[in-house]
């Protein structure tokens, strides 16, 4: 009886283990080890990296972009502001009280002012003011543009001098003469009319860039 009941027993918690898993060693949940997490960890910093480094060519392209935007921006400015001037220039010389000079005065290299002045009139409130300016390049790579307070202005008289491009390497004007040719003073003999036929504007920027245009004049 004590037997049969023992062996009862025992079949009966032996289901009951089986049942419930009472008895058995539970294996706990197993983590990354220290190489996984170091994979992990080198993977997300490579990752990283790449992301860093899209995002730096990404910010460099786009300021280079507006740099080159600007730059060009500036130099179609000063483009229609040269012609603007020249497309208004007027045949009137200068009146000095002791000599004067002509209408449209250029010179090949600057010493000590611009390589071209001339005289411009331009429409303020339905009047014709006659101007006197002129444009040149200076020791800083710079062009300038020189505007006298009057025509008729004193010799003592000092411009006001303002720049209008900068990274300017070369600065180069060429006229166009009745006989139809291309020369670098004016005026340069007594054909020469009161304003050439037409002007040439040549520039070398700093950067390389070889920029060159014409521009026809009333004359």
């Amino acid at each position: 009886m004590t037997q049969g009941h023992n062996e009862s027993m025992s079949c009966h918690q032996r289901i009951f283990h089986a049942i419930t898993g009472c008895g058995r060693r539970i294996t706990p949940p197993q983590g990354f080890t220290l190489v996984e997490l170091l994979t992990a960890i080198l993977i997300l910093a490579l990752l990283a990296l790449m992301s860093y480094r899209g995002l730096g060519t990404v910010l460099d392209t786009r300021e280079h972009v507006r740099i080159e935007s600007e730059k060009w921006q500036g130099i179609a400015t000063f483009f229609e502001r040269f012609r603007r001037d020249v497309e208004l220039a007027a045949p009137r010389a200068v009146r000095l009280a002791v000599g004067g000079a002509p209408a449209w005065q250029a010179r090949s290299s600057m010493t000590n002012g611009p390589i071209l002045q001339f005289s411009r009139f331009e429409s303020a409130e339905g009047v014709d003011t006659p101007q006197r300016l002129g444009y040149g390049i200076n020791n800083k790579q710079e062009v300038e543009l020189w505007l006298w307070p009057s025509l008729d202005a004193a010799p003592d008289s000092k411009p006001a001098r303002y720049t209008v491009l900068g990274g300017v390497a070369k600065f180069e004007l060429r006229y166009l003469n009745t006989e139809l040719g291309w020369v670098t003073e004016w005026p340069g003999s007594v054909r020469d009319g009161q304003i050439p036929r037409a002007v040439q504007l040549r520039i070398v920027l700093v950067s390389g860039e070889d920029i060159t245009r014409i521009f026809a004049l009333q004359s």
